[in-house]
Protein backbone atom coordinates (compact mmCIF):
# COMPACT_ATOMS: atom_id res chain seq x y z
CA UNK A 1 0.00 0.00 0.00
CA UNK A 2 2.30 2.58 1.05
CA UNK A 3 5.11 1.51 -1.53
CA UNK A 4 3.46 2.15 -4.77
CA UNK A 5 2.01 5.47 -2.46
CA UNK A 6 5.51 6.77 -2.69
CA UNK A 7 6.29 4.82 -5.52
CA UNK A 8 8.47 7.62 -7.64
CA UNK A 9 8.42 10.15 -5.41
CA UNK A 10 11.52 12.51 -5.73
CA UNK A 11 12.80 11.74 -2.10
CA UNK A 12 12.57 8.52 -2.24
CA UNK A 13 13.94 8.10 -5.95
CA UNK A 14 16.76 10.07 -4.86
CA UNK A 15 17.59 8.68 -1.22
CA UNK A 16 16.64 4.94 -2.28
CA UNK A 17 14.62 4.61 0.53
CA UNK A 18 10.58 3.07 0.59
CA UNK A 19 9.41 6.51 2.55
CA UNK A 20 10.31 9.82 1.84
CA UNK A 21 12.90 11.18 4.68
CA UNK A 22 12.86 14.49 6.36
CA UNK A 23 15.98 16.32 8.24
CA UNK A 24 16.66 16.36 12.09
CA UNK A 25 15.56 19.70 12.16
CA UNK A 26 12.34 19.55 10.54
CA UNK A 27 11.80 16.91 12.73
CA UNK A 28 12.66 18.90 15.88
CA UNK A 29 10.57 21.35 14.27
CA UNK A 30 7.17 18.92 14.09
CA UNK A 31 7.82 17.67 17.81
CA UNK A 32 8.04 21.13 18.73
CA UNK A 33 4.59 21.98 17.18
CA UNK A 34 3.09 19.07 18.86
CA UNK A 35 4.18 19.88 22.14
CA UNK A 36 2.95 22.87 21.77
CA UNK A 37 -0.20 21.59 21.14
CA UNK A 38 -0.38 19.20 24.25
CA UNK A 39 0.90 22.06 26.52
CA UNK A 40 4.13 20.20 26.97
CA UNK A 41 7.17 22.55 28.47
CA UNK A 42 9.86 20.26 27.87
CA UNK A 43 11.86 20.97 24.67
CA UNK A 44 11.45 17.69 22.22
CA UNK A 45 13.90 16.52 20.34
CA UNK A 46 14.61 13.14 18.05
CA UNK A 47 17.14 12.49 20.22
CA UNK A 48 14.97 12.68 23.07
CA UNK A 49 12.17 10.39 21.52
CA UNK A 50 15.16 7.69 21.12
CA UNK A 51 16.34 8.23 24.97
CA UNK A 52 12.87 7.90 26.40
CA UNK A 53 11.74 4.76 23.91
CA UNK A 54 15.23 3.13 24.81
CA UNK A 55 15.42 3.76 28.53
CA UNK A 56 11.75 4.10 29.65
CA UNK A 57 9.94 1.70 27.61
CA UNK A 58 11.94 -1.08 26.07
CA UNK A 59 14.29 -1.22 29.20
CA UNK A 60 11.87 -1.15 31.75
CA UNK A 61 9.46 -3.96 29.88
CA UNK A 62 13.09 -6.08 29.78
CA UNK A 63 13.71 -6.34 26.30
CA UNK A 64 17.36 -7.50 26.42
CA UNK A 65 19.64 -5.00 26.09
CA UNK A 66 21.17 -6.68 22.76
CA UNK A 67 17.80 -6.11 20.97
CA UNK A 68 17.50 -2.68 22.35
CA UNK A 69 21.02 -1.88 20.89
CA UNK A 70 19.90 -3.71 17.45
CA UNK A 71 16.61 -1.35 17.36
CA UNK A 72 18.96 1.90 18.06
CA UNK A 73 21.65 1.06 15.36
CA UNK A 74 24.20 1.10 17.94
CA UNK A 75 27.12 -0.75 17.03
CA UNK A 76 28.77 -1.24 20.26
CA UNK A 77 26.68 -2.22 23.30
CA UNK A 78 28.24 -0.02 25.40
CA UNK A 79 26.78 2.95 23.98
CA UNK A 80 22.59 0.96 24.36
CA UNK A 81 24.03 0.31 28.40
CA UNK A 82 24.59 4.45 28.74
CA UNK A 83 20.41 3.97 28.31
CA UNK A 84 20.28 1.01 30.83
CA UNK A 85 22.60 3.25 33.28
CA UNK A 86 19.80 5.47 32.97
CA UNK A 87 17.08 3.43 33.89
CA UNK A 88 18.62 1.99 36.74
CA UNK A 89 19.20 5.58 38.32
CA UNK A 90 15.69 6.66 37.59
CA UNK A 91 14.67 2.98 39.72
CA UNK A 92 16.92 4.01 42.63
CA UNK A 93 15.59 7.31 42.80
CA UNK A 94 11.82 6.39 42.96
CA UNK A 95 13.30 3.62 45.83
CA UNK A 96 14.48 6.85 47.30
CA UNK A 97 11.23 8.64 46.95
CA UNK A 98 9.46 5.38 48.36
CA UNK A 99 11.78 4.76 51.34
CA UNK A 100 11.32 8.64 52.26
CA UNK A 101 7.54 8.32 52.14
CA UNK A 102 6.92 5.46 53.83
CA UNK A 103 9.26 6.77 56.79
CA UNK A 104 6.92 9.31 57.07
CA UNK A 105 4.26 7.09 57.34
CA UNK A 106 2.71 8.74 53.76
CA UNK A 107 2.37 4.95 52.85
CA UNK A 108 0.72 3.48 55.81
CA UNK A 109 -1.77 1.05 54.74
CA UNK A 110 -5.94 2.08 55.43
CA UNK A 111 -7.03 -0.45 57.98
CA UNK A 112 -10.45 0.47 58.57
Amino acid sequence: MFRKKYEGHVKTEKTKTLFPTISNQKLNSYLKEIADLCNIKKNLTFHIARHTFAATITLSIDVPIETVSKLLGHTKIAITQIYAKVAERKVSDIISILREKSSKNVLKPNTS
